[in-house]
């Protein structure tokens, strides 16, 4: 947490990711996190594929989703999704992949924030896979 504010920092935000198993199991990697965006980075491995064999939808939707959060923490602290959904506009292929959320508008207690989910190929091929919005709801400080 910066000094200054609610806000979170790059190591905060680190923190927060690796306290939750399930980012630990998908292999999230929090690459950069501040002001209002956020990266992060995964490998392909065989658990997060569907029955085709490509990065399942519901993996999709969680990196899309911790990617609005941690963007949105990096401006206004603590928050809980609200609402979310994402578009697929290819099957999720590669080698390994990138998603890159970002807030599009920190309110008085709601964050609207917008991501999108990277396929990265051998030869330095880069394919958008999806999209996403949430909008999140600040936790209160009484709350934490």
């Amino acid at each position: 947490m910066t000094s200054d504010d609610n806000s979170y920092d790059l190591d905060t935000v680190k923190g927060l990711n690796c306290s939750a198993p399930f980012n630990k199991w998908c292999g999230l990697d929090v690459l950069r996190a501040a002001n209002g965006e956020a990266e992060l980075q995964f490998a392909w491995k065989e658990d997060l594929g569907q029955y085709a064999g490509f990065l399942h939808a519901g993996l999709i939707a969680a990196a899309l989703d911790t990617a609005c959060g941690f963007a949105a923490v990096t401006t206004s602290g603590r928050v809980t999704a609200s609402h979310f959904s994402m578009s697929c506009y290819e099957p999720g292929k590669g080698d390994f992949f990138s998603v890159i959320g970002r807030v599009v508008r920190a309110g008085k207690r709601q964050v609207f924030t917008q991501a999108e989910l990277f396929g990265h190929g051998k030869g330095g091929e880069r394919r958008l896979i999806a999209s996403g919005e949430a909008i999140l709801l600040k936790i209160p400080e009484q709350a934490r």
